[in-house]
């Protein structure tokens, strides 16, 4: 078998691989329901009034206010495509969207993992994707991070369903939240090493949409379901003063990132921090297909604020995006290939639409073509 081939048949191993283990840790933790709807939230803010706003972040970087400015122009008009890109892979993924569309995605979002060297969510892959991150912005793509945290309680690298989506208990939180103890000084140990990644795009101009703890009002994350003052909230705002003002990160543009509104998970207010410390309300949408509840609820917690879709499952459909036009990106979270087999029809419509932004849309490029993706296994 030639070098090509074995490559070729690693890297389509790899993405069925990554599909396939997406799909079923999406199955285990947001199985259907039928959702129990209140009544519709009424809509606080009409497109017209939109008006652009400066980052929460006090002196925010020149990149940081440019694309949050932009974000808000955009917003009711445009919506920006996005890929996520998982560490492994890295935007190798790019390649195979642009192969199906011929077109690279305005977006992209990367994940710092958690896991051992060498798997799909490696942490031994974040110098890497912070490497490939400076190149893309040079390039023109928009870059969004995420962090699957592990719990205070436990040392990277960990398994997803033992780490990730374990529990900690009443007194583990409260040790959380009070400076001085040991689960603090550990916490604040994790987010040090994430900021020194974050301070390498600071450093090289780049913005970035940052979307921590996401899901919250869902019950499979050790950050989920903990209301009121001392619970999510106050984690977020630990996270945002810990990169804001003690390690000066004015390169984020935050994204409080919600998973979409049904049984068993709660509304989208019910963890929000507070305006003065995010930027853009999005959520994830994987079973509730895009219904308009889910969107006015964002829609009455953002007022003004650009509003986005962090993770979904299938691409919302052109005639969807004309309903609801204030979504000012979505990311699709799995892998193209696998994308475009469950609905080939509405990924393509979408990615043809003039309402949808790619990468050759956005006005400060001027590459052609990006430079050619590093291959996984050279």
């Amino acid at each position: 078998m030639t070098d090509r081939k074995m490559y070729f048949w690693i890297m389509a191993g790899i993405m069925f691989a990554g599909a396939l283990s997406v799909w079923a840790a999406e199955s285990a933790v947001e199985p259907e329901a039928p959702k129990t709807a209140p009544e519709a939230v009424k809509v606080l803010a009409p497109i017209a009034a939109l008006q652009p706003a400066r980052p929460v972040t006090p002196d925010a970087s020149k990149e940081a206010v440019e694309l949050l400015e932009y974000l808000y122009s955009i917003s009711g008009n445009h919506t920006l495509a996005g890929q996520h890109c998982a560490p492994l892979p890295g935007t190798s993924i790019l390649s195979v969207l642009h192969r199906y569309t011929k077109h690279y995605p305005a977006l992209y979002g990367q994940d710092f993992g958690f896991s051992y060297p060498g798997y799909w969510d490696g942490i031994n892959y974040r110098q890497r994707m912070i490497d490939e991150a400076i190149v893309r912005h040079e390039e023109g793509f928009i870059l969004t991070f995420m962090w699957h945290a592990v719990p205070p309680t436990q040392d990277e690298p960990v398994e997803f369903r033992e780490s990730i989506q374990s529990h900690l208990t009443d007194q583990e939180w409260q040790d959380l939240i009070t400076p001085g103890t040991a689960i603090h000084e550990r916490w604040k140990s994790q987010v040090d090493v994430i900021a020194w990644f974050l301070k390498q795009l600071r450093d090289a101009g780049v913005p970035v949409l940052w979307r921590p703890y996401h899901e919250m009002n869902g019950a499979w994350f050790w950050w989920g379901k903990r209301p009121g003052e001392d619970g999510y909230k106050k984690l977020w705002r630990m996270m945002y003063d810990r990169l804001v003002n003690f390690h000066g990160l004015n390169n984020l543009i935050w994204v409080y990132n919600t998973n979409e509104f049904k049984e068993k998970v709660d509304p989208h207010e019910m963890y929000f921090p507070g305006h003065d410390v995010v930027d853009i309300i999005a959520t994830d949408v994987y079973s509730q297909e895009y219904n308009q509840e889910n969107y006015d609820q964002l829609l009455a917690l953002a007022g003004d604020k650009p509003i986005a879709l962090g993770e979904v499952g299938r691409l919302p459909s052109v005639e969807k995006l004309k309903e609801q036009p204030r979504w000012v990106w979505f990311m699709n979270w799995g892998d193209p290939a696998a994308s475009m087999w469950r609905s080939r029809d509405t990924f393509m419509s979408c990615y043809e639409s003039e309402q949808v932004l790619t990468l050759k849309d956005l006005p400060w490029v001027t590459v052609k073509e990006p430079k050619i993706h590093y291959p996984i296994i050279k």
